[in-house]
């Protein structure tokens, strides 16, 4: 059996309790002179994922074992909706087609890819949104909301018209991360569970 990506979510009542921790590689190497050169070896951070924060009953137990079971371990990749990091616009802000630029239009080209951009400037980072939740992505291209088709499995949408030379188009959405166990074997020691010690179920973002 190869590896796929599974189209269905983490169950959402765990991942709201899990512990998320962005993750960069970054290499440094000190000189002679005690000056440092940094080096990034990834373009894009990483989320690693410790779901075993948010299990809090036996009922949670037993759907983590059956996702776990369902995905065979480390094979098959899956949603996971980060509960601070899940929209293009801040908590507590609804969402809106305005909300992140994605391209600029040049009268030819139709497919845009969703990103979400942290800062602002030369600073700033764009991340990849490639599984966009359905239902919850809208468009414009200068600021005026059009009617896009969108591949829910790789963040790209598809606009009828080609925007004109210089269009801004914009786009709004909730998005989850794709994510995999990163462990092929899952602890469930009930005797420590009942004493209130974690089991760890450890996840990894895919890119």
């Amino acid at each position: 059996m190869s590896a796929s990506f599974h189209d269905v979510r983490f169950p959402l009542s765990i991942a709201r309790g899990a512990r998320i921790v962005p993750t960069r590689r970054t290499e440094i190497v000190t000189l002679a002179s005690g000056r440092e050169e940094r080096n990034t070896r990834w373009a894009h951070s990483r989320r690693r994922i410790e779901a075993g924060t948010g299990v809090k009953t036996l009922t949670d137990l037993h759907a983590v074992l059956t996702f776990f079971e369902e995905r065979r371990g480390r094979l098959h990749a899956f949603r996971f909706a980060d509960p601070v990091d899940h929209a293009s616009a801040p908590p507590g802000t609804p969402i809106a087609p305005t909300d992140q630029p994605i391209g600029t239009g040049d009268g030819a080209t139709t497919v845009f890819a969703l990103a979400r951009t942290y800062g602002s400037g030369a600073s700033a980072y764009r991340r990849p949104v490639t599984k966009p939740v359905a239902g919850t992505v809208s468009v414009a291209v200068d600021g005026v909301p059009v009617a896009v088709s969108l591949d829910a499995l790789t963040g790209l949408i598809t606009l009828a018209t080609a925007p004109e030379e210089g269009a801004a188009v914009t786009a709004g959405f909730a998005f989850d991360l794709a994510v995999r166990f990163d462990t092929d074997a899952l602890e469930f020691d009930m005797a420590a569970f009942s004493a209130g010690t974690l089991p760890s179920i450890p996840l990894l973002e895919v890119l």
